[in-house]
């Protein structure tokens, strides 16, 4: 999955404010986000999992990358995260819808963050067989995520190959 690649999809510019839902230890779209939005921007790395967190501190700090926030949140709760309402330029939710039995409510609180005209970007497992990831019953299906959008109140603009065994959505926040 080539990261940089993906984040072109959505655009970021310097000095915008980017949040990483669920951003995993080795906050893969986390660092090259960071330098991309450059010195003025903001990246925030949102975990529930405070060691994966401290991972991501300690490589920002290694690279000098001072724009790496990182946020420990349960993001199935709404309001929970502590950012500002509508603040962010990009939300991205990436490999963590099919991990939650409660994927209306992740939304929610991930849009909840997004400002209007604001772009979101979810990338998920393929609905097919592969050699590893979730079981095929755990995975969200991308027709389900577009059908979803008009009740988020988002507008759908791309679907995209994402890698071998990814799929990515971008949509706007209307």
């Amino acid at each position: 999955m080539d990261s940089v690649a993906i984040l072109e999809k959505v655009k970021i510019k310097e000095r915008m404010k980017v949040a990483d839902f669920g951003c995993g230890s080795y906050g893969h779209f986390v660092f090259p986000a960071a330098k991309m939005v450059g010195s003025k921007g903001t990246v925030y790395a949102i975990d529930i999992l405070k060691p994966v967190l401290e991972s991501v501190v300690k490589r920002a700090k290694q690279e000098n990358l001072p724009q790496i926030k990182a946020v420990w949140s349960d993001i199935e709760v709404f309001n929970a995260t502590k950012i500002e309402t509508e603040s962010l330029d990009i939300g991205m939710i990436i490999n963590n819808l099919y991990m939650s039995k409660r994927r209306a409510e992740m939304m929610r609180e991930c849009l909840r963050m997004v400002k209007k005209g604001g772009k979101l970007l979810i990338i998920e497992w393929e609905d097919s067989s592969s050699p590893f990831g979730p079981p095929p019953e755990a995975r969200v299906k991308a027709e389900s995520l577009k059908n979803a959008a008009g009740k988020l109140n988002l507008k759908f603009l791309e679907s995209f190959v994402a890698g071998q065994f990814h799929y990515g959505l971008v949509f706007e926040k209307l």
